[in-house]
């Protein structure tokens, strides 16, 4: 894993932020988050791992399954989604979840299940981590740590992965604004790991035709604010698989980093979050026409 450097081609006339500066030691101002801004980073962040790239041009295609449930159910899955030029495998092996009597994750054992995943696809795992207790057994597995949005400010929890020698991806919380996200960023960063990748997943509205709204201004204003590479969930956002591709190419479009979809075998029998599951046999088509429009971009799937 390394972070490489790639120059800014952004005019020299950037707007200066708009956003919360703070004294420091002395007449000058910079950003509160400035460790992961752009006032002393200029450059944009290239995010390596196992020769998958995100950042700066190259886009990072994320899929997988909400929840690893089973072993032939997640090799099913990682195997479509290889095949079909994804470059990074998602799935959740400790699972957040609103009520404490649904399935909570395989834990231990479904991290065994994501180190096969990759050892017989050859691609990097991102899944997430919930207790600071878990901390060395999930890096000891994974290549991408990943923060979710419920998670955002436990602010113990992002110190514990600021230690570590390992990626993070750091959603944004669903009522936490691009600031406290960049904030949160900061956290991480002020421990020694500046190896972050942000997500936009969707913010809480009262807008009810969708899980959430995917606020993709969010994107080109990170992009803006800091040199870390941003990645949109519009699984999460969207909450039904109908309208992921059509939220994914938005981000495309948008200017994002990547795309973190969730796919599974079958959607209709997924223990979690089965109606934002893009279907195994239909990701070859969408990876596709995603892939399309990143050249039209200019960028490169990494």
């Amino acid at each position: 894993m390394s972070v490489a450097r790639r120059s800014l081609k952004a005019s020299a006339s950037r707007p200066r932020s708009t956003l919360t500066t703070v004294e420091v030691g002395g007449p000058s101002e910079l950003l509160a988050y400035r460790l992961v801004g752009r006032e002393l980073t200029p450059d944009s962040t290239v995010i390596e791992v196992r020769g998958r790239r995100i950042g700066d041009g190259f886009f990072g295609l994320i899929a997988g399954p909400c929840t690893v449930e089973t072993r032939e159910q997640t090799l099913e899955t990682a195997r479509a989604v290889a095949a079909a030029g994804a470059t990074v495998l998602r799935g959740g092996a400790f699972k957040p979840r609103t009520s404490p009597y649904a399935f909570q994750g395989l834990g231990s054992k479904g991290l065994e299940i994501l180190a096969e995943a990759r050892e017989e696809t050859g691609l990097p795992i991102v899944t997430e981590l919930l207790d600071p207790r878990d901390v060395e057994e999930v890096a000891e597995v994974t290549d991408i740590i990943q923060i979710g949005a419920r998670n955002m400010q436990n602010f113990n929890l992002l110190a514990e992965v600021g230690r570590v020698p390992k990626p993070v991806l750091l959603k944004r919380a669903p009522a936490a604004t691009v600031e406290e996200l960049l904030m949160a960023a900061e956290y991480v960063a002020k421990e020694g790991n500046e190896r972050v990748i942000l997500c936009e997943r969707g913010i809480k509205t009262f807008e009810r035709s969708t899980r959430y709204t995917l606020d993709l201004s969010a994107v080109p204003v990170l992009k803006r604010e800091t040199h870390l590479p941003v990645i949109v969930d519009p699984s999460h956002a969207a909450g039904r698989s109908d309208l992921v591709l059509p939220l994914a190419r938005a981000a495309v479009a948008a200017g994002a980093d990547g795309v973190m979809i969730e796919v599974h075998p079958q959607p209709e029998d997924a223990l979690c979050d089965g109606p934002q599951q893009i279907r195994v046999g239909e990701f070859a088509r969408f990876a596709d026409e995603i892939r399309t429009l990143v050249a039209l971009m200019g960028k490169t799937v990494g």
